[in-house]
């Protein structure tokens, strides 16, 4: 055959493969999601994520340390806190004293050079188990917008690094933006959940903080899986309100969006690898369907190729810990 064009050559060894590759997954791009329960000297794994854990705080700071020292250097925490301190509400989340605050300022003393992020959502606090305040059966958008900027601040004044909200009310990061700078904290920055969609792939998360709806669903806040101009929509929303970071969530089934955003946004862009996507992976590799680690990598990669600046995993450690 008389070929000029052999894009072969390109591939003929793992040195040349790596040489060329267009994409690279590194521990610097990771934000690690940690579980963080009440009590002491409690790990419990998380049955729908094996190898995965919710630990009391206690705990949580010595895991952080290896987090640390394996590279991983930024964390985001979420809380599973006591039935009984759930309301409609959201009290326990504007407490000082509560389990999130007391985490922030318990890991800052801990591992201080790690970057610290809180999610920002009344469902962990909420005895309906949604985002934000229901009244006659309606989930209420600007009351809970005050109220997850009050807990905002109250994650502020712990010393958080980034507030993250996750609950996809109409303008709360405005009103967070706002009430930070409102209250002198300037230098703390906004991750927002900006396309955050309807997913069935957020079901082992809720089992971990048993945090699923007592009602309904959570499609009247959460977006459609149908839709994707409306993704740009709430991105350019969110960067026009103060967002540092935007989101899309979840990872996998969203790769389109996750492109469309990464050539709209002027900041950088999350991705999101949920709970569902690492349960899949994880139940495949324990029935010897796929290579787990091959799986791991090549899921990573597709977020990178996709225009993700950083990915949120529960496989932080596990890529950390393989050999390239």
């Amino acid at each position: 055959m008389n070929l000029t064009e052999r894009p072969r050559r390109l591939r003929k060894s793992g040195f040349l493969r790596e040489l060329v590759a267009e994409h690279r997954v590194t521990v610097n791009d990771f934000i690690t999601p940690l579980f963080i329960t009440e009590g002491r000297g409690i790990e419990v794994e998380i049955s729908s994520m094996p190898g995965y854990f919710k630990r009391s705080l206690d705990l949580t700071l010595e895991h952080a340390k290896i987090l640390r020292d394996s590279g991983l250097k930024c964390l985001l925490l979420f809380v599973q806190v006591d039935d009984g301190l759930k309301d409609n509400t959201g009290a326990e989340a504007l407490n000082p004293d509560g389990l999130m605050q007391e985490a922030v300022r318990a890991l800052k003393r801990a591992v201080p050079d790690v970057i610290l992020m809180t999610d920002v959502a009344l469902d962990p606090f909420s005895s309906f188990g949604h985002d934000g305040i229901v009244r006659e059966g309606e989930i209420v958008n600007d009351p809970t917008v005050e109220v997850l900027t009050a807990m905002a601040i109250s994650h502020a004044q712990a010393g958080v690094d980034f507030v993250a909200p996750s609950d996809m009310m109409d303008g709360r990061v405005g009103a967070i933006r706002a009430g930070l700078d409102g209250t002198g904290f300037y230098d703390v920055g906004i991750l927002s959940y900006s396309a955050k969609y309807a997913s069935c792939f957020y079901g082992p998360f809720r089992d971990a903080l048993d945090s699923a709806p007592g009602f309904g669903d959570k499609r009247t806040y959460q977006m459609d899986p149908a839709n994707g101009r409306e993704a740009l929509r709430e991105v350019s929303l969110d960067i026009e309100e103060g967002a540092d970071i935007v989101m899309v969530k979840p990872g996998l089934p969203y790769l389109d969006v996750l492109s469309e955003v990464k050539e709209i946004s002027s900041v950088p862009v999350a991705a999101y690898q949920v709970s569902g996507e690492y349960a899949m992976i994880k139940a495949a590799a324990a029935q010897g369907w796929v290579n787990e680690e091959a799986a791991i990598l090549e899921s990573l990669l597709s977020f990178k190729r996709a225009g993700a600046d950083l990915i949120a995993t529960y496989f932080g450690l596990d890529f950390a810990q393989m050999e390239h």
